[in-house]
């Protein structure tokens, strides 16, 4: 059954103790709590077993004597020197060698494994996760996320922990890459798509949020580079000491929400720890809203090249509107990178991303790049001539609602959504990740985590008291689902 709050609901909203004594390993990679217990936290012996197993498969990739590479940077909180220095170790002790860019950011790493010619990249980020936790994530030679069958082979390899390890003589060797922010900063400055002369002379006052991680190095950097010099930077010390919960949610942004209009800013610009999410907030102090983010850079791309667009199914149905309003088509994929970028190829897309602020341009590359979304976005504001709230407003009006249940060993989440999608027999539904179910005016979408072990709920509808209320409903139908055996009817 599912856990019980302390609250009276089934399920916990907010939590943190409990996720302070987890690891997660999946087809991604691997994430949980520093310190504790090997096999429930992440631990040296974890860390060192998920890069053994990431670099025997990388060996089985490649013909025997050829020398491997693999590129690794890391966010700054505290624990990812340490992590870092591990999986590098582990990784020479192989005989593969190791490309060191340091205090990197997610997109900026997928950038340079193809530069530099890589087999491989890790990035040691948590990303929006509390700075308890770390984690491994894994790139292919292309840049991007590994497929779900290649995880699923290194997961098979962490269980069964038979690696062979180098000679003295066969050990692999650090090089280091210092140059690599900078040179991300100058591929999206030069792409087409960005009016850099625009940008500069529309005279914007930006302020930025970058929790203390990368995104403080990277974010200020690119705004420079695109002639914006009047900043406003809070929280952008590369220290790795959280200022707040680094979800960039509204709950978390009140420093900068306040900031932005009582310093007369144009716009505000906050980035998760590993610089792959994007959200802005408007010159009022309202946030643009995270979806909103793909709608907008979706909107400039389109109306210069009408064509495909690719969201996840938990993404507002806003950008399913812009594409149709250019004359251009939409498809939704299941939640997760690997599988907006396997949509995207497969339709070619002009643009895509996910509804968290996650901005995938194949323009530069097949990886959500905060740095990419800060730059299109003001290259829309600056031709459209309008305050960011005005730019909102000229876009269909969705609201959505995400809460999270908590899990416990036992669920069986697959049978629990079938007892949800009887109670809606008649719906359009899809099951093509997790549950959702499309109404005429409304959606729900239930699906696991692949990160975090909770099961993720999010609604949208016309309004937020009924996005809201839809979520309501569907957790109560959860919870009495998850404490009954028999089948429900509505």
């Amino acid at each position: 059954m599912l856990a019980k709050a302390s609250m009276g609901s089934t399920f916990v909203r907010e939590f943190t103790d409990l996720l302070l004594m987890t690891l997660i390993a999946s087809v991604s990679g691997i994430r949980g709590t520093i310190g504790g217990l090997s096999g429930d936290n992440l631990t040296p012996i974890d860390i060192v077993a998920f890069a053994s197993a990431y670099g025997q498969w990388l060996q089985s990739q490649t013909r025997q004597g050829d020398d491997l590479k693999v590129a690794i940077g890391r966010d700054a909180r505290p624990s990812g020197d340490l992590v870092q220095s591990m999986v590098s170790q582990t990784l020479m002790a192989m005989g593969i060698n190791v490309l060191d860019l340091g205090l990197s950011t997610t997109p900026t790493v997928e950038m340079a494994v193809v530069w530099e010619s890589c087999d491989g990249g890790i990035i040691v980020t948590a990303s929006h996760n509390p700075v308890e936790w770390n984690a491994l994530k894994l790139l292919n030679a292309r840049g991007e996320f590994l497929s779900q069958a290649d995880g699923e082979g290194i997961l098979e390899a962490v269980h069964k922990g038979e690696f062979t390890y180098a000679s003295v003589h066969a050990m692999g060797t650090m090089q280091t890459l210092d140059d690599a922010i900078p040179r991300h900063v100058q591929a999206v400055v030069d792409l087409d798509s960005v009016d850099k002369e625009a940008i500069a002379s529309a005279n914007f006052k930006v302020a930025v949020d970058a929790v203390n991680s990368t995104g403080g190095i990277a974010i200020p950097m690119m705004l420079r580079a695109l002639g914006v010099n009047d900043l406003e930077l809070i929280h952008c010390e590369p220290n790795g000491q959280f200022p707040h919960n680094p979800e960039p949610l509204r709950r978390n942004l009140d420093d900068i929400c306040a900031l932005v209009p009582a310093k007369g800013c144009d716009l505000g610009v906050v980035v998760d720890p590993d610089v792959d999410r994007l959200v802005m907030v408007s010159e009022d102090g309202e946030l643009f809203g995270e979806e909103y983010t793909l709608v907008a850079v979706a909107d400039y791309l389109l109306s210069r090249q009408p064509g495909h667009c690719v969201s996840n199914l938990s993404s507002s149905r806003a950008l399913r509107d812009v594409a149709e309003r250019h004359g251009s088509s939409y498809s939704a994929s299941a939640v997760g990178e690997v599988h907006v970028v396997e949509a995207m190829k497969a339709h070619n897309a002009v643009i895509g991303g996910e509804g968290n602020g996650g901005i995938i341009v194949p323009e530069l590359h097949y990886g959500r790049d905060s740095l990419v979304g800060v730059a299109l976005f003001l290259t829309h504001l600056a031709h459209q001539k309008m305050k960011a709230s005005e730019l909102k407003a000229t876009y269909p009006k969705y609201f959505m609602a995400k809460e999270k249940a908590q899990l416990t060993a036992d669920m069986d989440v697959d049978a629990l959504l079938k007892k949800v999608a009887l109670m809606h027999a008649g719906e359009t539904m899809s099951t093509v990740d997790g549950l959702k179910i499309d109404f005429d005016d409304a959606w729900v979408h239930m699906r696991k985590s692949n990160t975090e072990p909770i099961v993720r709920i999010y609604t949208e509808a016309g309004s937020q008291a009924e996005a809201d209320a839809l979520a309501a409903q569907f957790v109560k139908q959860l919870e009495a689902s998850s404490l009954s055996d028999s089948t429900l009817t509505p």
